[in-house]
């Protein structure tokens, strides 16, 4: 791929993002005339018991999700919602219950013409913001064995110092995720940090980015395939890896198993030998 394929793509990816923030909003060179943020108090959208191997799942769409251990048995989930140009209160909450666990949705007003929003787990539900500048701010608390997902469009994920699966998927902002368990994360204008604890992996692991480094840490004694692709940076490893050709890195780790991959456009790749 050619330096200028990249920047192009990079130009359009940009724009992409300025257009979900902003639909049809245009600047005033002078500037609005001063807004007074609200900020509503923090709500507690849903609390309850979750067995392990269930999932909590949070969908966002402006604003941080921020996840941490807890040593109580019950999943807490609570917001904050800001705005500055729009009401707060025009952005609610959704949650579902079912059989993998639990989903809890922002929901922003429907956008004229498109389908209504709606809360679903995993791959299902609906979910579209037109020009709203509200911000939801989710924290979870998770206990020992529940597994947490948490996906946003415009804004960061931490979930770190878990105790089972997590999966960190953003477009604009940090993932950063540290568990005793097994992890996912992706992002495209933001950087990429994991940490996972479990060396037995039953299923591949894809740690990507587009403009924004990645880092990912692993037991000593993981037993995977690994493959690492940059087409802007650096890649390093603690582990005995093998460079295919300029920007790409394939090996073996202990005896093998399923794909840990790791891959970014523009920024440093790093895979690093936990204990």
């Amino acid at each position: 791929m050619s330096n200028r394929t990249i920047h192009h793509r990079l130009l359009l990816l940009s724009v992409g993002l300025l257009g979900l923030a902003a639909c049809s909003d245009v600047i005033d060179p002078l500037g609005p005339d001063p807004v007074t943020p609200i900020t509503l108090p923090e709500q507690q959208v849903w609390s309850g018991h979750l067995l392990p191997g269930e999932t909590i799942e949070i969908k966002g769409i402006i604003g941080d999700i921020s996840a941490q251990a807890t040593a109580g048995t019950a999943v807490v989930v609570s917001a904050v919602r800001r705005g500055d140009k729009h009401d707060p209160s025009e952005v609610t909450f959704e949650v579902v219950e079912h059989s993998r666990g639990t989903t809890v949705c922002a929901i922003y007003p429907d956008v004229p013409g498109k389908p209504a929003n709606e809360c679903g787990p995993g791959e299902q539900g609906s979910s579209t913001n037109h020009d709203s500048d509200v911000e939801v701010t989710f924290m979870v608390q998770v206990p020992a064995g529940v597994d947490f997902v948490g996906k946003t469009i415009a804004g960061s994920i931490r979930a770190e110092d878990l105790e089972g699966d997590v999966t960190a998927r953003t477009i604009a902002g940090n993932a950063i995720v540290s568990t005793s368990g097994l992890a996912e994360a992706s992002t495209i204008a933001g950087s990429v940090e994991a940490s996972i604890g479990r060396a037995d992996l039953d299923r591949d692991l894809e740690f990507t980015a587009v403009t924004g480094g990645v880092t990912v840490t692993v037991p000593s004694s993981t037993n995977a395939w690994v493959e690492a692709s940059v087409a802007l940076g650096n890649i390093s490893s603690s582990f005995s890896l093998n460079h295919i050709f300029p920007g790409r890195v394939e090996g073996v780790l202990g005896h093998g198993g399923p794909t840990l991959k790791l891959s970014t456009v523009t920024g440093n790749i790093r895979l690093l030998r936990g204990s």
